[in-house]
């Protein structure tokens, strides 16, 4: 399977989105990726970017109906707590912010 390279922009966008968190850059299927607290919060996959979640912040995100998907890296192959955040939902600041800080703070609370 042949996996797309990650827009720049978005990496760059992504870089800044995470710049004032206490967090760790690293690379995870390739791909940028921040981790607080030795744990994976948001990161690309391709084209496409997502955050990890607690049940009730993933069960309110999708009462939403923004969009948003279940992160599947590989088919058939999700990642429990991790969706992908739509380019209309990361496009709109004050959103994305809310959902991005949402994700922080509750990987931060993780052992």
């Amino acid at each position: 399977m042949e996996w797309k390279k990650a827009p720049e922009e978005l990496a760059q966008f992504l870089a800044k989105k995470t710049m004032n968190l206490k967090c760790d850059f690293r690379k995870m299927f390739g791909y940028p990726a921040y981790f607080a607290n030795g744990n994976m919060f948001t990161g690309l996959h391709g084209d496409k970017l997502f955050i990890r979640l607690s049940e009730n912040d993933l069960k309110k995100i999708i009462e939403l109906d923004l969009g948003v998907e279940v992160f599947e890296p590989m088919p058939g192959r999700a990642m429990k707590g991790y969706v992908v955040i739509p380019q209309s939902f990361y496009c709109n600041s004050t959103l994305f912010d809310e959902w991005l800080e949402r994700s922080y703070r509750f990987v931060s609370s993780l052992p």
